[in-house]
């Protein structure tokens, strides 16, 4: 979307079951669902993406982590790839029609992503974030690195809240991806419209 793309990724801590219920009410807002369940099995993790296609989510835009068989077989929008997954190369051989995401750390990480073939790179974490507790975040000036060096979009990650969300568009990033500020929300659809409007206004 034009004003910057708004991702969002389950967080492995809510039951699937109202994940779902979250996610119903909150895609039409959303420009990616991320279905990130590590702790799920390959079997566990296709069972959560059908039921998800089933609520309604449509599946260009449903991102699952790491398994490529997965996504293939959902018939899913992308995948996102961690340090970890296979290589972007091998992953577009495998899914070529997919929209694939490659996690990085660093510029060169990102100038490598994008030389196997990644659409986009997921960086993080910008801000002290919930879900890496202890960890130093990466900040905005590293960041804006990232962003000079990458000639594949960069999506934002890691404690974006919306009243930091202008600060990390500044630095040239295509959008942001949220987890517990929109899935941990009291009140996520709330939560969901103040990311948009913070978008909006920038």
């Amino acid at each position: 979307m034009a004003q910057g793309e708004i991702h969002v990724i389950s967080d492995g801590k809510l039951p699937l079951r109202q994940f779902i219920e979250k996610i119903i009410v909150l895609h039409p807002l959303a420009d990616y669902i991320h279905l990130r369940e590590k702790h799920l099995s390959a079997g566990e993790l296709l069972a959560a993406g059908e039921q998800l296609l089933e609520a309604g989510i449509p599946a260009p835009k449903l991102i699952i982590n790491d398994r490529i068989d997965v996504a293939v077989a959902l018939g899913a929008g992308g995948v996102q790839l961690a340090w970890h997954s296979l290589k972007p190369a091998a992953a577009r051989a495998l899914g070529p029609h997919l929209r694939l995401g490659s996690s990085v750390h660093s510029p060169e990480e990102a100038s490598e992503a994008a030389l196997q073939g990644a659409d986009y790179c997921l960086f993080g974490h910008v801000y002290p974030s919930t879900s890496k507790p202890g960890q130093q975040e990466r900040g905005l000036e590293l960041l804006a690195d990232v962003v000079r060096y990458s000639s594949i979009p960069v999506i934002a990650i890691g404690g974006i809240k919306p009243n930091n969300v202008v600060r990390v568009m500044e630095q040239g990033v295509a959008g942001v991806a949220v987890m517990s500020g929109i899935c941990g929300a009291e009140d996520p659809l709330t939560a969901m419209n103040a990311y948009r409007t913070a978008m909006q206004r920038r």
